[in-house]
């Protein structure tokens, strides 16, 4: 699918065929629609059974108290996160994507990704498909994508080690037992050597499944992708791109204020430590696939922080405000991104249908181009 070069023209512009674009995903929106309809449900869900039933008052007193400038600190957060994301998506991807199409892509795949029920991967086809537009091979999609998740991790994975093993040392405020900060530690850092070896291993495992089943089936590229996945994490990691660390660095740490915002919004935040670290762990009930990790998520960090200490009713208040700005904020943003980049197709697709083979056009992801027929 990449461009093929003219030899006629010295200063070549690059050749393409109308079929080599491929048609946009059609977001499954019968799918799309049932998993709006299953937020809506479960929030109008939450807000009733906070509203009605016995026993809440200390939590609809937090709600109706709520101070909403922090509230709106948080929604503010989680926009730069977002903002973060392209960051990441863009440096790894391709750094020759304009800002503004990487923002419509990235914004676009964590609103799919919001309401989706896919464990975090709603956005992957509208992204695939973009980066085919690009010129890039599927089998460079797929390390890439690799890498990607990889990368979106080590800041997750490097904070449990860091933060649990300075909540062990005293170097942090806050109290856990050392079953709730050297183990996590622990078993983080050894998350980092199984990855760092799984690479290895999926590079020999490639090369002996190629030689049985041929280099083209399955289970050689899908090893071949997680062996160059970690390969070009690392080298990512070496060029030290700045708007790649920090990316990196602002996607986890504006996600985890948001949380810190608002435990202020209905009190007093615990130790960023503790707050952190129960981040960190609790996130992981996002792995579930339900659309936004509505309720994984939220039993997990409310589980966590109730685990370090933190009263149940104010980790219960904070956690269900930060999930309604983390589920909401990117779904809005990322709608409003889609609406954009289908409004640009739409004029690609004008262009297109009025241009003659031999006719220059500019197509999103590609330049500028001329059309084969």
């Amino acid at each position: 699918m990449e461009a093929q070069w003219s030899s006629t023209f010295p200063l070549a512009t690059p050749e393409l065929r109308r079929q080599d674009l491929g048609e946009p995903p059609e977001l499954d929106r019968s799918g799309l629609r049932r998993g709006v309809i299953v937020v809506l449900v479960v929030v109008l869900a939450a807000v009733a059974v906070i509203t009605l039933v016995p026993g809440l008052s200390s939590l609809r007193s937090r709600f109706s108290h709520a101070r909403w400038e922090w509230l709106a600190l948080g929604a503010g957060l989680k926009a730069l996160s977002g903002l973060s994301y392209v960051a990441v998506f863009r440096a790894v991807f391709c750094t020759r994507m304009s800002w503004r199409l990487s923002m419509k892509i990235g914004l676009s795949e964590l609103g799919a990704n919001a309401v989706v029920p896919t464990g975090g991967a709603g956005g992957l086809a509208l992204g695939v498909w973009a980066l085919r537009r690009t010129g890039m091979d599927a089998d460079q999609i797929a390390r890439r994508s690799v890498a990607f998740f990889f990368l979106t991790s080590v800041p997750n994975v490097l904070g449990v080690i860091v933060i649990g093993l300075g909540l062990a040392l005293g170097v942090f405020a806050g109290h856990a037992g050392l079953a709730l900060t050297l183990v996590p530690a622990v078993v983080a850092a050894g998350a980092v050597a199984i990855t760092l070896a799984s690479g290895r291993w999926a590079a020999v495992a490639q090369q002996r499944a190629a030689h049985t089943r041929g280099p083209a089936a399955r289970l050689p590229r899908a090893l071949g992708a997680l062996a160059g996945g970690v390969r070009e994490s690392l080298v990512l990691l070496r060029r030290h791109e700045p708007w790649l660390i920090a990316g990196l660095i602002g996607y986890l740490a504006f996600d985890v204020m948001i949380l810190w915002a608002t435990f202020h919004a209905f009190g007093a935040a615990p130790a960023l430590a503790i707050l952190w670290i129960g981040y960190l762990i609790g996130e992981l009930g996002g792995l579930l696939p339900v659309p936004g990790g509505i309720g994984g998520v939220d039993a997990g960090l409310v589980g966590t922080l109730v685990l370090y200490h933190v009263p149940v009713g104010a980790a219960t208040a904070a956690v269900l405000a930060y999930r309604a700005i983390a589920l909401w904020v990117p779904a809005v943003l990322g709608s409003a991104a889609f609406l954009l980049l289908r409004r640009s197709l739409a004029r690609e697709s004008v262009a297109l249908a009025g241009c003659q083979p031999g006719d220059e056009v500019e197509l999103i992801g590609r330049g500028r181009v001329r059309v084969r027929g």
